[in-house]
């Protein structure tokens, strides 16, 4: 027989789970929140965790909502629909400041209030659909591979609802479909992620550029162009089907302001821009420096960076893994250096590259507070203090956040 149990909800953790604890066992509860009294059921049961279904709420806390969408709890996308979005980024504030106290030993740190959305609905500009074994598009539910049939999301753009709902297409051979808009643009694209086989037979009603995507990355444009154009910060970028964009523009924009803001750039600096993406922090920052570097391991991306930097004749990019093409660097007098890794955060050889070079500033840019808190850690014992963290909300309704870290050189205090 499953147990089940009363239990009182303490904390919220990294991941989006509430935390209470049960005969001196943590327990993990997705959807409570914390001060509630719950009664759940154990799931998954381990030696100094466990993992429990929420069954009722027994006292609610003043912070429950109404979540609007028919899909939250089912789908896998949203985890806190539930809270009050200004208690949502109270938590993660606490998360990060959490994380870095647990990680990194780091205290005294200051942990900004999150830059939050003043409508934190229909953000997103990228959305990846699965689909189920007879056909349907929908998303993955929570730890699970199972596909759940949508037809509305909340978090979509309404550009991106446009095209969803004008799509009929044939699913045979599709793995996924992806949905991309240019927000500031209009531009939007239907990408088809194909296993093998037939390219798809389809029909859209509007003006919609598609495009057929082999597992190897080799992209075949169907209808329209072969990429998307967006604008951020009154720059206009190239964005191809395989290359990284971030999902959320308008706190794309404030994210770059405070990047601008903690790199403190004067007309000489060499700015090296690490996981470069297409460009976007480096061409918001090439007039204002002496030169910009970008690295990126992607093609793609490295292909649409070059052509986003036309107008910036300061501004290289070198292809290849940041670990292997930062110690070619060496030598720079005191750079500035932008790192905005994957959620995995730094290689130790990338890390430990940078701290050769010296950088006068380091900004760091990270979509995952533990991995941030992790390389924060080794940034320290090189030498470097972490003065401040500004938590942006790129991800409302989800755990998810996105950090600005500025690292300073001990030995210049």
């Amino acid at each position: 027989m499953v147990e089940q149990f009363t239990l009182e909800l303490e904390d919220m953790a990294h991941g989006g789970d509430a935390v209470g604890r049960h005969q001196g066992k943590v327990v993990f509860v997705p959807f409570g929140i914390p001060g509630e009294s719950v009664r759940v059921a154990i799931t998954h049961d381990r030696k100094r965790f466990a993992h429990a279904r929420l069954l009722e709420v027994l006292s609610p806390s003043p912070q429950r909502v109404n979540p609007p969408c028919p899909y939250f709890g089912t789908c896998g996308g949203c985890q806190w629909q539930h809270i009050s979005y200004e208690t949502q980024l109270e938590y993660k504030r606490s998360i990060v400041r959490a994380q870095l106290q647990r990680i990194a030993a780091v205290h005294d740190t200051t942990v900004k209030p999150p830059i939050g959305m003043p409508q934190p609905w229909h953000y997103r500009n990228h959305v990846q659909f699965s689909v189920s074994h007879d056909g349907q598009l929908g998303f993955l539910a929570g730890g699970s591979h199972r596909v759940v049939p949508i037809e509305k999301c909340l978090i979509m753009h309404p550009l991106l609802e446009e095209m969803y709902q004008a799509l009929d297409v044939d699913m045979i051979d599709l793995s996924r479909l992806t949905l991309r808009a240019g927000i500031g643009t209009g531009d939007q694209m239907l990408i088809f992620e194909m296993e093998a086989g037939q390219l798809p037979e389809l029909e859209v009603e509007i003006p919609v550029s598609c495009v057929a995507l082999w597992p190897d990355g080799t992209a075949i444009t169907l209808v329209g162009n072969g990429h998307i154009e967006e604008r951020v910060a009154g720059n206009t970028f190239r964005v191809s089907p395989s290359s990284f964009f971030q999902v959320n523009i308008q706190q794309t924009e404030r994210l770059i302001s405070v990047v601008s803001a903690y790199l403190e750039s004067v007309p000489d600096d060499v700015l090296i821009d690490t996981y470069c993406g297409v460009g976007v922090i480096g061409v918001a920052m090439a007039a204002q420096v002496a030169q910009v570097i970008g690295i990126e391991n992607n093609t793609a991306s490295i292909a649409d960076a070059e052509v986003n930097a036309t107008d910036h004749t300061n501004m290289t990019f070198i292809e290849g893994a940041a670990e292997t093409v930062l110690p070619t660097l060496k030598g720079l007098a005191a750079p500035l250096v932008v790192l905005d890794p994957p959620r995995t955060g730094l290689a130790n050889k990338a890390l430990s590259a940078v701290v050769d070079l010296a950088p006068k500033r380091i900004v760091y840019v990270s979509c995952d507070p533990a991995t941030l808190a992790r390389d924060v850690g080794k940034f320290v014992a090189s030498g470097y203090d972490l003065h401040v963290v500004q938590p942006i909300d790129m991800f409302p309704q989800t755990y998810h956040i996105e950090c600005i870290a500025l690292l300073l050189p001990a030995w210049q205090e």
